[in-house]
């Protein structure tokens, strides 16, 4: 018998050669044409395979697997917007501490979770990893990094920068760890500034959004420059209505002729990025859109 997966592209083809050879001529080929190219492409809005519900199945099966893999099912889900994965992550996370490694496949999902669109992915990704890096959500992880993050070496003040951006981001502590994070924006130390900025837009709070911008513009390192740019514009965890906060400083840099050529390109991909809108790098037209849509 016939392998039916191996021939249908062949009927398909002779069903699309079919309505072109008859329709041929008539303004009704374009009409018949179109939906099928829509088919064979990528194009058009977004088709559901499914309800995106977490199936009874597999909430089922989560107690008998091993932590490890219970978190890489949860945050695939998750990544993938099911309903009910962030819940069990949620519920799960606490037992996950200490029994999980960010490595491997789950390192994998980490990073694509943390560059999801949906901030609420991001935050699921950032559980996670406080869980794989065995970091409790408590003022004693704060007591406990202050010291590595306040004036250890360089690789531990780095992780202890991180982490403390993380607990604060849910919820610990978060005014202590932004004036811990200001603290270091101005080492003399590039690496340790690096993650002081990333722990900024990871914390997310209102307040600095400023301190940011200022580091995007006066910032020596190039790469400290466009970390905080990729921290206002998209990184991170500030959310939109934090990154339109930012548009009126960012048009006062796009006239700013003092910026080097790279830092005001920034600028503009900066907001570009921010407002979803394409323009020219020219300060002009993007000050005439804002101030039409005010």
């Amino acid at each position: 018998m016939a392998d039916s997966r191996r021939t249908w592209p062949i009927a398909l083809l002779g069903v699309v050669c079919f309505i072109a050879g008859t329709l041929q001529g008539t303004d009704t080929v374009r009409a018949a044409w179109e939906p099928i190219a829509a088919f064979l492409s990528l194009q058009g809005a977004p088709a559901a395979s499914s309800a995106n519900v977490l199936s009874e199945h597999e909430i089922d099966l989560l107690d008998s697997m091993e932590p490890q893999s219970q978190a890489e099912l949860l945050l695939e889900r998750s990544i993938n917007h099911f309903q009910g994965a962030n819940e069990q992550i949620m519920a799960r996370v606490e037992r996950w501490l200490g029994h999980i490694k960010i490595e491997g496949r789950l390192n994998g999902l980490f990073t694509t979770a943390l560059n999801s669109d949906d901030l609420r992915v991001r935050a699921a990704a950032i559980e996670v990893n406080l869980a794989g890096r065995k970091v409790a959500k408590s003022v004693a992880s704060v007591d406990r990094l202050e010291p590595a993050a306040s004036a250890g070496e360089q690789g531990p003040r780095a992780n202890a920068l991180w982490d403390l951006a993380l607990v604060g981001n849910r919820g610990v502590e978060r005014d202590r760890v932004e004036q811990l994070l200001l603290g270091a924006i101005h080492d003399p130390n590039v690496n340790i500034r690096y993650w002081a900025v990333e722990g900024l837009s990871y914390l997310a709070t209102d307040s600095v959004v400023e301190p940011l911008l200022v580091i995007f513009h006066d910032d020596p390192s190039p790469m400290i420059r466009e970390r905080a740019a990729c921290g206002l514009a998209q990184s991170g965890m500030l959310s939109a209505a934090q990154r339109r906060a930012a548009i009126p400083k960012l048009l006062d840099y796009a006239d700013d002729g003092g910026l080097d050529a790279e830092t005001h390109k920034w600028v503009f991909q900066a907001l570009r990025d921010i407002t979803g809108q394409t323009l020219p790098h020219d300060a002009t037209a993007w000050r005439n859109w804002y101030q039409s849509r005010r």
